[in-house]
């Protein structure tokens, strides 16, 4: 199989399996809140198992996405920028938010790297799909400034959390999918 192939699947499993995870932790937490709660939270208590090992597997299919992706990027800081992202993301289910510095040192590395991939993206994707990552990375690091700031324009710190995540993830599915059309 082609390494493009297994970029994309790794990437596209990745992202969906957490996609999926994240509602049952969401749906298992008792009292759960999307404005009101941290995505993390679903990392301590009885969601801890489903979430923790969800988004461990992530940055596993990212930090692989990003090895198998190589040679079709042609770009070795686009490739480290998405496997640092990867490398985020397990810590982050590695560390859950009751080992407090840890787990945040490695949300905002996977924040961060997530929205500067993206916009990083511009340099070896389509046009079109270059604009389109400019735009997720631009939200998410906006979100993430605005979050870091307190600043949650209404949504609360749970909503927030979600306009940093959500557009790279929806990214990570685009980019996926260019992968899986380049076999």
């Amino acid at each position: 199989m082609k390494k493009n192939l297994v970029a994309g699947v790794l990437l596209f499993e990745g992202i969906s399996q957490f996609m999926f995870f994240l509602r049952v932790a969401e749906s298992i937490y008792p009292g759960y809140s999307v404005a009101n709660n941290y995505i993390s939270d679903l990392g301590v208590g009885v969601a801890a198992p489903v979430f923790n090992t969800s988004v461990s597997f992530l940055g596993l299919c990212i930090v692989a996405a990003a090895y198998f992706g190589y040679a079709t990027f042609n770009s070795k800081v686009f490739s480290a920028l998405i496997a640092i992202t990867g490398v985020g993301a397990f810590g982050v289910g590695l560390f859950p938010e009751n080992v407090p510095v840890l787990h945040t040192v490695f949300s905002f590395i996977t924040f961060f790297f997530a929205g500067i991939a993206a916009i990083y993206g511009v340099r070896v994707l389509s046009r079109l799909m270059g604009i389109i990552s400019v735009v997720s990375g631009v939200v998410c690091l906006a979100a993430l400034v605005l979050f870091g700031s307190g600043n949650y324009l209404g949504l609360g710190h749970g909503g927030m959390e979600r306009l940093i995540v959500y557009p790279v993830l929806s990214w990570g599915l685009m980019l996926s999918g260019y992968l899986l059309s380049k076999g």
